[in-house]
C-alpha cells in the first residue's frame, strides 16, 4: 500500500497554483457572479466563485499576480476578499471559520427574532380592518402606527439588507438585497405616503407599511434558516480536520517529552502508543501494530504496519507501540492535501452551472425591467389585467378587485419585487456539490474538479489498466501441484530453497511463498541461473531444477505426468515452473500477479450500472484475456504503449462515447488525460494522480463504484435543486404579474426556495455509495 503518495501531488494542474480565500460580503447568487466576474477581469488568473463556501478558487494561469491587486478587483465590486494565513494552523483557521459561522447564525437569528417582535403587532392590528374593515382605535392612529411599527424592523434588523440592497442599486450592481431593499422600501413608502389623507389632506393612497415588514422579516427568516443550513455543507471539511492530532509526543535527547503539533518538524521521532492517533505523516522506524486508516481510505479494517511502512497523520494507532519517523508536517500532510482538494473541487464548476450562472448574472436586472414593466402594464392597460383579477378574486381571497387602478398597479409590481429568487439559482449546484466533494473526501474519493462528477454521471465506458490495477501489480504463487506420491509442502520448499535470495520477481516469490508458509528453507550450493530457462543448485545433496519445459528436456527430466496441468495453467495466464528433484518431477509451480481481492466484485457492480468495461495493457493477449475472464471485463486490448491506450481511447470518443480511464502507473497518465474522466488509484505514482481528476486513496476497485455512486447522487440532487430553481421562477413571476400573488406569500415563498435548495443539497449525505449495501438513513 502506498495511500501515503498522494501527499505531496501537487493540487493545481499542470503546474499552476491555485489559492482558495474566504470573500465576505456575498449574499446571493448575483453577489457570487460579480465578484467572479470582477476576478477574471484581472489579467492572468481564472476564477470561480462558490456562494454556499463563500470562498473564491483562483487558479493563476500566467506567472504570480500579487494579492492586493485580486482584494482591490473585488473591493470595486462592493466585497472583501480575505487575505490567506499560510502559516496558521490550517485546523485553527478551520476552528475560527467555525466560530465566525456560528456568529453569522446567532447574528441572523437575533436579526429574525426582533424583526418578528415588531412585525407580529402590526399583523395582529392589522385584524379589525381585514376582518371588520374598521381600523382600530382610529384611522389615523392605525395608519401612523403601522408605520412607526414598520420603520424599525427596515432601519434595525433589515438594516444591513437595505443597505447593501440600495448601495449595489447605486453602484449599477443590483443584487438579491436590492430587490428586497426595493419592495419592502416602497412598500413602507405607501404608508408615508398615504398618512396625509387620514389627517384630511392628499388623495386616497393604499397603506402596505405592514407589508413591507413582513417581507422583510419573512426575508430575514429565510436568510437565519439558510444561513444554518449552508454551514452544514461544508461539515465534512470540518470533520476532518477536528480529527487532527492536537499534540505528538516525541523522543529528544534520549527523553519522552509531550509538543503541541505545531512544533512537530521532519525528521522528529514519535512515540505512539496503543489508542492514539499517529500525529503527523511518516514512517515507522520500529514496532508493530494495525492502523485504523478509515479517515482516508473510508474502510473499516485495520492495517498492518510494521518497520519501513509508510502512516498517515490523523489515523489511530490500534494495537502495537509504534516509532515513528516524521515526513511530513503542517500543509505538507495527507490531510492538508485533502482538504485543498476538497476546497478547490467545491469552487469549482460543473458544466451543467454554466447556463445557471449566465441567467443569475443579469437576473436581477432583468426582474427590476419586469417589475417596471408590470407597473406600467397595469397603469396602461388596466383593463386586461383587472379582468384577470375579476375572474381570479372568487378562488383567490388576497386577491381585491376593488382597489384602485395604481393600488392594483403597485400590488402587482411589488410582488414580482420579492418573488422573484436568484439565490435559489445561484445555490442550486454550489450546495451539492460542496455535500458530494465532502462526501467523497470521507469516503477516500478525492474529486479535484467537480466538472469529473458530471461527466462521469454520464460515463458509458471504464477502462483499466490492467497491472497494479485489477491486479495487485506484483507476482505471488498462485497454486502448488504434485506429483503423484509426492506433497505440495515439499514441492514449494524445494523451489523456495533453490530461489532463496534470488534476484528475480518470480523467484522471489516463489521464496516469499514458502517463507510466508513456515516452511524450513535450505541454502542453495552450487547455484546457477539458466538464462530464460529458470535456476538450478544442490539442496540436501540432491540437485534441484525450477524452470520451463526446456530446462527439464536438457536435463533429461520427462515432465509428462504434469505436462496437461501446466498447460492448463499457462491458459489461465499463470507462469508454470517445473520443480525437478534427483532427476524426477516433483510438481509444479505456478506465478501469476494475483488479481485484486475486489476486482472481480467491482466489475460486476460496474456491469449492473451499465457500464461497458475495457482493458488496457501492454502485456501479452493471453495473460491479459485470462485475467479479463476471470474478473469480468468485457473486451480487452493487450500489447499496448502509452500512445496506443490513447489511441483506444481516442477511438471510443469518436465513436459517441463518453471515457473513464482507471489507472496507477507512470504509462497510464498520457491515457488518464486523454479520457473524459481520469481516475488514479492512491496506491499509484504521483505523476499518475496529477494527470487524474478523481484519485481513489484506497486501491481496490470498489472505489470505482463508489465514484460513479457518489456522481449519479451528487449530479441527481443538481438537477432537481436547478430544475425547482428554475420551476419556481419560471411560474412564479408570471402569476406575480398577473396581480394574483400577495407580496408577503411571494417573499414567503422566495425565501422557501432557497431553504429547500440548501435542504435538498443536504440530503446527499445519506446517498448509497455501495451498491450491494442497505441505504443508509439521511444525516
Amino acid at each position: 500500500m502506498r495511500d501515503i503518495d498522494i501527499l505531496t501531488a501537487d493540487t493545481a494542474s499542470q503546474g499552476q497554483r491555485v489559492e482558495v480565500y474566504p470573500v465576505e460580503g456575498m449574499h446571493c447568487g448575483a453577489c457570487s457572479s460579480a465578484v467572479e466576474r470582477a476576478l477574471n477581469r484581472v489579467e492572468g488568473v481564472e476564477a470561480a466563485v462558490s456562494l454556499p463556501a463563500e470562498t473564491a478558487s483562483v487558479r493563476f494561469v500566467e506567472g504570480n499576480v500579487a494579492f492586493e491587486v485580486l482584494e482591490q478587483a473585488v473591493a470595486d465590486a462592493g466585497f472583501r476578499l480575505v487575505a490567506p494565513r499560510p502559516h496558521e494552523d490550517r485546523a485553527e483557521q478551520e476552528r475560527e471559520r467555525l466560530r465566525r459561522d456560528a456568529e453569522k447564525v446567532a447574528v441572523a437569528r437575533r436579526r429574525m427574532l426582533v424583526a418578528w417582535a415588531l412585525t407580529i403587532p402590526i399583523m395582529v392590528w392589522m385584524i379589525p380592518e381585514m376582518f371588520f374593515g374598521t381600523p382600530w382605535p382610529s384611522a389615523a392612529a392605525f395608519h401612523v402606527g403601522l408605520v412607526m411599527l414598520a420603520l424599525p424592523v427596515l432601519l434595525g434588523p433589515g438594516r444591513e439588507t437595505m443597505v447593501n440592497g440600495l448601495r449595489s442599486l447605486w453602484n449599477r450592481r443590483p443584487n438579491m438585497d436590492s430587490l428586497i431593499a426595493l419592495g419592502a422600501g416602497a412598500a413602507v413608502l405607501t404608508g408615508l405616503a398615504a398618512l396625509p389623507h387620514h389627517f384630511g389632506a392628499g388623495p386616497m393612497i393604499m397603506n402596505y407599511a405592514g407589508v413591507g415588514a413582513m417581507i422583510m422579516a419573512i426575508h430575514l427568516t429565510g436568510r437565519f434558516v439558510e444561513t444554518k443550513a449552508r454551514g452544514r455543507t461544508s461539515a465534512a471539511i470540518q470533520k476532518l480536520l477536528s480529527l487532527e492530532a492536537r499534540t505528538a509526543r516525541l523522543v529528544r535527547d534520549g527523553q519522552e517529552i509531550e509538543v503541541p503539533i505545531s512544533s512537530v518538524v521532519v525528521g522528529d521521532l514519535m512515540v505512539v502508543r496503543p489508542g492514539e492517533k499517529i500525529p503527523t505523516d511518516g514512517v515507522v522506524e520500529s514496532g508493530l501494530s494495525a492502523v485504523d486508516e478509515s479517515l482516508a481510505t473510508g474502510e473499516s479494517m485495520p492495517v498492518d504496519k510494521t518497520a519501513g511502512d509508510p502512516v498517515i497523520g490523523s489515523t489511530v494507532n490500534r494495537q502495537g507501540l509504534l516509532h515513528v519517523r516524521a515526513t511530513g508536517v503542517g500543509e505538507n500532510t495527507f490531510l492538508a492535501s485533502v482538504v485543498r482538494m476538497v476546497e478547490q473541487a467545491q469552487g469549482s464548476k460543473v458544466p451543467i452551472q454554466e447556463f445557471a450562472d449566465r441567467v443569475t448574472a443579469v437576473f436581477v436586472p432583468i426582474v427590476l425591467a419586469i417589475s417596471l414593466a408590470t407597473l406600467l402594464g397595469w397603469l396602461v392597460f388596466p383593463g386586461f389585467f383587472h379582468a384577470v383579477v375579476e375572474r381570479a378574486a372568487a378562488v383567490v381571497p388576497w386577491v381585491q378587485p376593488d382597489l384602485g387602478r395604481i393600488s392594483l398597479a403597485f400590488f402587482a409590481a411589488l410582488a414580482v419585487l420579492v418573488i422573484a429568487c436568484p439565490c435559489a439559482l445561484g445555490l442550486a449546484t454550489p450546495t451539492a456539490l460542496m455535500v458530494g466533494t465532502g462526501l467523497g473526501a470521507e469516503n477516500g474519493i478525492l474529486i479535484r474538479d467537480g466538472a469529473a462528477i458530471q461527466t462521469l454521471e454520464g460515463a458509458d465506458v471504464v477502462l483499466f489498466d490492467k497491472t497494479g490495477t485489477v491486479t495487485l501489480g506484483e507476482p505471488s504463487v498462485t497454486d502448488v501441484m504434485a506429483a503423484p506420491g509426492g506433497s505440495e509442502e515439499e514441492v514449494l520448499r524445494l523451489a523456495g530453497s533453490v530461489e532463496h535470495g534470488s534476484e528475480h520477481p518470480l523467484g522471489q516469490a516463489v521464496a516469499s511463498a514458502a517463507s510466508d508458509r513456515g516452511l524450513s528453507l535450505s541454502p542453495p550450493l552450487e547455484f546457477r541461473a539458466h538464462i530464460g530457462l529458470g535456476v538450478s543448485g544442490v539442496i540436501d545433496r540432491v540437485v534441484v531444477l525450477v524452470g520451463s519445459d526446456r530446462l527439464m528436456r536438457e536435463h533429461g527430466v520427462d515432465v509428462g505426468p504434469l505436462a496437461e496441468a501446466a498447460g492448463d495453467l499457462e491458459s489461465r495466464g499463470r507462469t508454470a515452473m517445473f520443480v525437478a528433484s534427483g532427476g524426477q518431477v516433483a510438481g509444479v509451480v505456478a506465478v501469476a500477479d494475483r488479481i485484486k481481492d475486489d476486482s472481480r466484485r467491482a466489475i460486476q457492480d460496474l456491469s449492473a450500472l451499465g457500464f461497458r468495461t475495457v482493458m488496457l495493457t501492454g502485456d501479452n493477449a493471453r495473460t491479459a484475456r485470462a485475467v479479463a475472464d476471470e474478473v469480468g471485463i468485457d473486451d480487452v486490448r493487450a500489447g499496448l504503449l502509452p500512445d496506443g491506450k490513447v489511441e483506444v481511447i481516442r477511438e471510443l470518443q469518436a465513436a459517441g462515447h463518453v471515457t473513464a480511464m482507471v489507472g496507477d502507473g507512470i504509462n497510464d497518465a498520457p491515457s488518464l488525460k486523454q479520457a473524459d474522466v481520469g481516475i488514479a488509484i492512491g496506491t499509484g505514482t504521483d505523476i499518475a494522480i496529477e494527470a487524474a481528476d478523481m484519485t481513489l486513496v484506497h486501491g481496490s476497485l470498489t472505489s470505482v463504484v463508489r465514484a460513479v455512486m457518489l456522481s449519479r447522487a451528487t449530479f441527481r440532487k443538481i438537477r432537481q435543486n436547478l430544475f425547482w430553481a428554475f420551476f419556481y421562477n419560471t411560474i412564479a413571476i408570471p402569476v406575480a404579474i398577473l396581480g394574483l400573488l400577495h407580496p408577503i406569500l411571494a417573499e414567503a415563498a422566495m425565501a422557501l426556495s432557497s431553504i429547500t435548495v440548501v435542504t435538498n443539497a443536504n440530503r446527499l449525505r445519506g446517498a448509497r455509495l455501495d451498491p450491494w449495501k442497505p441505504v443508509e438513513p439521511a444525516g
